[in-house]
Parts: C-alpha cells; sequence; structure tokens
C-alpha cells in the first residue's frame, strides 16, 4: 500500500472542518475513510493517555463536541509534507461571556497501512471552567486541574 496522495490530503484537509461545521457526522466519516481506513491512534492533546480506534478517536469526539464546537484552520497553516499534515485550528464555541476561541495545533500521520496517528496540543480547561468544563469531564476525566 502507500500513502495517500497530497491531493487526496489537502481534499481531507479542506472538508474536516466544513463537514464539521455543517454537522453532517456521515459524510464527516467518510472523509475521514477517503484516507484512512486503517488502525487510529491519537494523543488528544499530548500528555494525557493515548485513544485507540476510529471510535474513540473520532466518533466519540464528534458526538461529545460538534454540537457545540466550530472549527475553521487558520488561513495560511495547513501544511501538507509527504504523508503529514499539520494545521492551526480555531475553535469557536460559546462561553458564559459570549462567542470564545481556542486554538489547537494537530498533526497528522498518515501510514502506508492506511493508519493514522493524531497529535494534538491545546490547553485544557478546568473541569470547573464555565467553557467547556463539562466536556472536558467527560473527555478527559482525569484531568480535573487543565493542562
Amino acid at each position: 500500500m502507500s500513502y495517500p496522495a497530497k491531493q487526496a490530503l489537502l481534499n481531507w484537509a479542506r472538508n474536516y472542518p466544513e463537514l464539521w461545521n455543517v454537522g453532517d457526522k456521515q459524510a464527516w466519516i467518510e472523509n475521514w475513510r477517503s484516507v484512512a481506513t486503517g488502525e487510529f491512534r491519537m494523543l488528544d492533546p499530548v500528555g494525557t493517555p493515548e485513544k485507540r480506534g476510529f471510535k474513540a478517536c473520532c466518533e466519540d469526539s464528534w458526538d461529545l463536541f460538534q454540537p457545540r464546537v466550530r472549527f475553521r484552520i487558520q488561513p495560511g497553516t495547513l501544511f501538507v509534507c509527504g504523508n503529514e499534515v499539520a494545521w492551526c485550528l480555531e475553535n469557536h464555541f460559546e462561553g458564559v461571556t459570549g462567542s470564545q476561541r481556542q486554538y489547537s495545533l494537530e498533526t497528522y500521520r498518515f501510514g502506508s497501512d492506511q493508519s493514522v496517528d493524531i497529535r494534538t496540543y491545546y490547553r485544557v480547561p478546568r473541569h470547573d471552567s464555565d467553557n467547556l468544563g463539562d466536556i472536558f469531564q467527560a473527555y478527559l476525566p482525569e484531568n480535573a486541574q487543565g493542562l
């Protein structure tokens, strides 16, 4: 097998926030499967326990975050280098004081076996935070104080 072609990775990246933001879970899953049908591994964020499998890495995140968070890849921050993709993602959500924006750096390494390794970097809110603390209590229960 070979790595996904650059154009396939660019299409995947373009569709990633677009399908997320319109709430089309099935199309978002199909977009993922267009570039990775093998093993999924994710550190989300780096420094927390590894998640494994498509459900844990993608579907569970969709179910928990998609109703409240919208994505935008910051212009000029999408990089496709060989079999790896990186971007700076703007994460938009409504907080107690109105619209909020947090940033995450995200990297994706696609394997020749159709696998993908995902690594993200962002500030994890405390569980008692008014801004998404409740979500992170479910998503990262071991990180009550945030990261």
